[in-house]
């Protein structure tokens, strides 16, 4: 195999390990668990310290199995430089850890996961300013911007109701400003739209989701695009600066989130997101479609109240989304009509499963008022158009046929 061709998504990351020399002819990059690394030149051992060579300092702050999936998710998203986290929440909490300070203010789409809701709140406790808007306008993200906005934070499609930021012109406007833009790319994955392509700086997945795919790591990550110039960012350390510009932000996260914070990605994990992933883009394909065609039968359902979908050519982005994406996600949502119970209806699944994660194999399924978004309260999740009957849908990879079956019985016959 010739690894300076351009290969395809799927080709690139199933070889990527092999291709970069695996002790014994493994073909998959071993899980190596010390977190202490010898070196038989103490100077070496500096150097490499010092940031003057590669290598590995101590297992907080990286491994040969973390570092190989690091590679892959920076193949992923065409980055310059990619840096793993126990949990896609470690990777968000990085940015506020590792570049933000007392008096900063953020941006943030008001349309948010409910821990990233959480972990705003705790940032404005600590004295850093947060604006939460409606960020499918670009007009509302700029009317929001002050002269101490360091970050503009958004999700794709946003968890649970499906709104899809206006991603491209809030770009046009980061970069006009000097602003990082930072986008969770995690309900649409690197396979289905490339942040970096509207001008995103710093692009989070969590890897638990349907990069990992099957439920059974926790893991989440932070890719420089090298679309962001670091000597705007006022933040940068000036330790972290001895590199090119370049390799700034990336340097003072590691150091700040990895060695400081320690918000460590365990190399066992590491190892099942990086055999997970490699199925990703044949996952995407099948959960999109499922997840379209569920949609649809769902929106004809006269027992359905809303569906919100952005494949749907009734949900309010489904022009930018079509634009944007290579398909829809496979994340949908919808409310039952007043008198339906949701317990009831959930009840009567017998493949989709109560539970609380996205991006399993399985279809996973949520009342999301009584679950996830409870603690925020009433007041906030009706800000934020999320109705106490809004059931949340994780589409999986069943057959499609069976999968619709499944929800038409349960509805009592469609």
């Amino acid at each position: 195999m010739n690894d300076k061709k351009n290969y395809g998504f799927t080709t690139t990351i199933l070889h990527n390990d092999r291709l970069k020399g695996i002790e014994h002819g493994s073909l998959h990059k071993p899980i190596h668990t010390s977190v202490a690394f010898g070196y038989a030149d103490a100077r070496q051992l500096a150097s490499v310290f010092q940031g003057k060579e590669p290598g590995f300092r101590y297992g907080r702050q990286g491994n040969p199995t973390i570092s190989a999936l690091e590679d892959k998710v920076n193949k992923m998203e065409q980055g310059v430089g990619t840096i793993c986290f126990a949990t896609g929440m470690g990777a968000i909490g990085a940015v506020v850890q590792a570049l933000l300070r007392t008096g900063d203010h953020v941006v943030s789409s008001a349309f948010l996961f409910g821990n990233t809701n959480s972990l705003w709140q705790t940032a404005m406790s600590q004295g850093i300013g947060v604006s939460f808007v409606d960020a499918t306008d670009v007009a509302n993200v700029e009317a929001a911007i002050t002269e101490n906005t360091r970050v503009v934070f958004v999700e794709t499609i946003a968890n649970p109701r499906t709104q899809v930021a206006d991603l491209k012109r809030i770009g046009e406007l980061c970069q006009a400003r000097g602003i990082l833009y930072v986008v969770d790319n995690t309900m649409t994955t690197p396979y289905l739209f490339l942040p970096k392509d509207v001008g995103a700086g710093l692009v989070v997945n969590a890897l638990t989701k349907s990069i990992g795919g099957h439920g059974n790591a926790l893991g989440g990550s932070l890719t420089d695009t090298g679309a962001y110039d670091w000597t705007r960012f006022p933040n940068i350390y000036e330790n972290y600066k001895k590199a090119a510009p370049l390799q700034w932000g990336l340097a003072q996260i590691r150091a700040k989130a990895l060695r400081d914070f320690g918000s460590s990605l365990a190399p066992d994990a590491a190892h099942h997101i990086a055999v997970g992933a490699e199925t990703l883009a044949l996952r995407m394909q099948r959960t999109t479609t499922n997840a379209l065609a569920l949609a649809e039968m769902l929106e004809k359902d006269e027992r359905v109240a809303a569906v919100y979908y952005p494949g749907l050519k009734s949900h309010p982005q489904h022009a930018i989304s079509s634009e944007l994406f290579r398909a829809h996600g496979s994340l949908l949502s919808f409310e039952l009509k007043d008198g339906l119970d949701c317990f009831d209806f959930l009840n009567r699944l017998k493949l989709a499963i109560p539970a609380s994660n996205l991006g399993d194999n399985r279809t996973l399924i949520i009342p999301v008022a009584h679950t996830i978004f409870f603690e925020m309260g009433a007041e906030r999740r009706a800000s934020m158009g999320i109705a106490e009957s809004l059931i949340r849908v994780s589409v999986g990879i069943e057959d499609t046929a069976d999968l619709l079956d499944d929800f038409c019985t349960a509805l009592e016959g469609c």
